[in-house]
């Protein structure tokens, strides 16, 4: 084991001695009559220090030693067309870093000097560098915005409706870069700009609303006047960006007080419907009563011109009788006479008897006269 002391492919002072060892078996050091031998890093490394030495214009080893050795230079020289190739390498990178290609959904912005050049095309573009740079961004491709409490994980949702209400919304920003030059130069941080732009404008929104609404059916009336207000904001900032459309996700009372929320609609849900029960109770007492006082102004009506018209025939009769007594006064106040007697006696059960030429002696006085007169009357309606 100690002729080993090498390791496998070790060399040292033993390859003299292990020179048997090495020819047993393929667990020893490799023949050198089997294939090209591996070179080691020490000589790989001399012979790039020397490839180096000869491109910088220094001489060789063999240069060196000749040098020592007093002889004439010798190894590889400077000529034509090793700085033809190192030109034409430095050429080739120069070329490559200065084309770029731009694709259908990007454009690019070149930069002179640090300062706007123009807008790149899709396709290939040359910037020559360094003079000259670019930038290369997307245009068409949609980025969206969260803004909102479950997204976020902060206060950013929640928000003051116009009747004094706190409401939870969540909602989307669609865009995309609509100007490259502006998008990058006017405004340090689009993104957050933008957050912060379509926040203020939801909370300007939601603050001139109340929260029913809200919460049912303006949700999509709300989405498009948040765009519109966002994109009239950010043009006002010349952002360069456009906003898509605005997805209205969710918008709910504060998590810790649905339970109450919930309770206080349902509360309101039930005075509503008790309000409208009451509402047709009145109405219906209300079609009645004035019914009844249409039914009774018409009465009144009836009476006042059924008395009226009495009125009327009393004084046209007075009037005809006045004209027959101014014509014969004697005959007409007997007339008047036996009329109001006929009238004032005509219901009085009365029997008169005439006493003249003995007519009533043979009546009873006694005789229940009135009473004879009724019986056969009331016997009459019994039997019926």
């Amino acid at each position: 084991m100690s002729g080993h002391s090498g390791g496998p492919w070790g060399g040292g002072g033993n390859n003299g001695s292990g020179g048997e060892d090495d020819n047993r078996g393929s667990g020893g050091r490799k023949p050198d009559n089997e294939g090209p031998n591996i070179p080691e890093i020490d000589d790989l490394v001399n012979k790039g220090r020397e490839q180096l030495r000869v491109l910088m214009g220094g001489g060789g080893q063999g240069n060196n030693r000749g040098s020592s050795g007093g002889g004439a230079p010798a190894g590889p020289q400077l000529t034509r067309g090793t700085v033809a190739i190192g030109i034409f390498f430095a050429v080739a990178a120069w070329l490559a870093a200065s084309f770029y290609t731009v694709r259908p959904e990007e454009n690019s912005v070149e930069l002179l000097l640090g300062d706007f050049l123009e807008v790149g095309e899709p396709g290939l573009n040359f910037a020559p560098w360094p003079f000259v740079s670019r930038e290369v961004i997307a245009v068409t491709s949609e980025r969206n915005i969260d803004i909102g409490t479950s997204r976020a994980g902060m206060d950013a949702g929640l928000m003051l409706t116009g009747d004094e209400n706190i409401v939870d919304i969540d909602f989307q920003v669609v865009w995309n870069i609509d100007n490259p030059e502006a998008y990058l130069f006017n405004l340090a941080d689009p993104p957050q700009t933008i957050e912060a732009v379509a926040e203020s404008a939801m909370r300007e929104i939601i603050s001139q609303s109340e929260l029913a609404p809200i919460l049912n059916r303006d949700r999509g009336a709300i989405a498009d006047q948040l765009s519109g207000l966002i994109q009239t904001t950010l043009d006002s900032y010349d952002s360069g960006v456009n906003i898509i459309r605005v997805n209205f996700d969710k918008a709910d009372p504060p998590e810790p007080v649905i339970a109450s929320f919930r309770a206080v609609q349902d509360a309101e849900q039930e005075r509503d419907r008790v309000q409208n029960v009451a509402d047709a109770y009145a109405n219906r007492v209300v079609a009645e009563a004035r019914g009844q006082a249409a039914q009774i102004l018409e009465q009144a009506e009836g009476y006042r011109a059924r008395v009226v018209n009495e009125a009327e025939g009393e004084a046209s009769r007075f009037l005809a009788v006045l004209a027959e007594y101014e014509k014969a006064p004697e005959v007409t106040r007997k007339r008047l006479y036996l009329e109001t007697m006929e009238e004032v006696l005509g219901g009085i059960d009365i029997i008169l008897l005439d006493e003249g030429d003995g007519g009533g002696q043979g009546v009873v006085p006694y005789l229940p006269l009135n009473d004879l007169r009724r019986t056969p009357a009331a016997t009459t309606g019994g039997s019926n």
